[in-house]
């Protein structure tokens, strides 16, 4: 018999739920990220002379079609952890969307503070990644390596949107409120979701698992306040899109990316 709207999940099948979504997802990301790190630490040269390659063609570049298929059923796929949290939300919890917030209620304030969100870990975050590429602490990481194709940009912009809905609706909008159905207080809550985000990010260096650490606590407690994803996936989707596409106009032309 299928569970009755908001009737409580036992602990048991809530811990179960968390290791099947985050094994199909931020857990396997954070897994293969420590494996990887292990392997360039142990390399010749280390994280000072390493290249992590982001958004990379998966054609030959003669086979553009192919390429952007290849790009979008990527894109397509990497959403279906996405709906089945979705869909475990629905099953005790109601509505989902309006659950995590990810609905169209306040769309000035989710466009708002998801600008004011990004530029707060933006412009600190750059800072922090050439401040520990220059230390020898982070991989140097090259965001957009695609082939001269007219599709480019709209690829890399769905790109940084597949990256925000999967982490903010995962990371922070299901696994905050299984948390919070587990009794865990805001303290631990923020932590281990800082931790998860950090440690998938750790295949770029130590830099990019504080950077990724910080911005963790600061989305896990910008959710505890507003009870709304909505902010966070605008923030994350901006900081993408600059990386993304800033890279991809301006690595060609200088020196120090």
């Amino acid at each position: 018999m299928a569970l009755m709207s908001n009737q409580a999940l036992p602990a048991p099948v809530i811990r179960r739920e968390l290791v099947i979504v985050l094994a199909l997802s931020l857990g396997a990301s954070a897994l293969w990220a420590v494996v990887d790190i292990v392997a360039t630490l142990t390399e010749p040269g280390g994280l000072a002379d390493s290249v992590q390659s982001m958004n990379s063609a998966r054609a030959e570049e003669e086979r553009p079609w192919l390429d952007l298929s290849r790009q979008l059923l990527s894109l397509v796929l990497a959403m279906a952890p996405v709906a089945l949290a979705l869909h475990f939300l629905a099953l005790d919890r109601g509505d989902p969307f309006r659950l995590i917030g990810l609905d169209g209620r306040r769309p000035a304030f989710d466009l708002l503070g998801g600008a004011v969100l990004a530029a707060a870990i933006g412009i600190p975050g750059l800072g922090l990644y050439f401040a520990a590429r220059a230390l020898g602490l982070n991989a140097t990481i090259s965001a957009a390596n695609l082939n001269d194709v007219w599709w480019a940009v709209p690829i890399l912009v769905l790109a940084a949107l597949k990256n925000a809905i999967l982490e903010e609706v995962i990371g922070v909008g299901y696994l905050v409120t299984r948390l919070r159905q587990l009794a865990w207080g805001p303290v631990a809550i923020v932590v281990s979701h800082s931790l998860l985000r950090g440690t998938y990010h750790l295949y770029q260096g130590f830099g990019g698992f504080i950077g990724n650490a910080v911005m963790g606590a600061v989305f896990a407690l910008a959710f505890l306040r507003w009870k709304r994803t909505g902010p966070l996936v605008v923030a994350h989707t901006l900081l993408d899109i600059v990386a993304f596409v800033g890279y991809l106009l301006v690595a060609p032309h200088v020196s120090w990316l």
